[in-house]
C-alpha cells in the first residue's frame, strides 16, 4: 500500500514536467482594425527571413483568421517571424511586420493592426 501511494505521488509530481514537454511552440495571432475591432477572414502569411518577407516567397505558415480575428499556428520554431496580413484593401504594412522571438514550448500571443 505504501508503495502504491509513493508511486502515485511520484507520478503526480512528474505530471507538470511531462505536460510542459508536450506543449509545442505556438502562436495565437489576433488581427484587429485601427479601431480595435476583430478582422475575420484576413489572410496571414509568416516568413522566417526578412528577404523572404520582402519577396513574398518561402511562406512557412499560412492561415486565415476566424470571425473573432484569431488564427493559431502550431509546432513553430522559437524564432522571430515576419508577417503579412491582408484583408481586402487593408494590410499591416508600415507597422507590425515582425513577431517574436517566440518563447519555446509556450502559447505565444500577439495582436496585429491592419489599416
Amino acid at each position: 500500500m505504501k508503495k502504491m501511494v509513493f508511486v502515485f505521488f511520484a507520478l503526480l509530481a512528474a505530471a507538470p514536467l511531462a505536460q510542459a514537454q508536450l506543449i509545442k511552440t505556438q502562436l495565437i495571432l489576433k488581427v484587429v482594425d485601427e479601431l480595435g475591432n476583430p478582422v475575420g477572414q484576413a489572410s496571414v502569411k509568416l516568413f522566417e527571413t526578412e528577404a523572404d518577407y520582402t519577396q513574398e516567397k518561402n511562406v512557412v505558415f499560412e492561415g486565415t483568421t476566424d470571425d473573432k480575428g484569431v488564427v493559431q499556428f502550431k509546432r513553430m520554431k522559437a524564432i522571430q517571424y515576419f508577417l503579412i496580413v491582408r484583408k481586402d484593401d487593408r494590410d499591416n504594412q508600415g507597422g507590425g511586420e515582425k513577431v517574436g522571438p517566440l518563447e519555446e514550448n509556450k502559447f505565444n500571443k500577439a495582436t496585429v493592426v491592419i489599416q
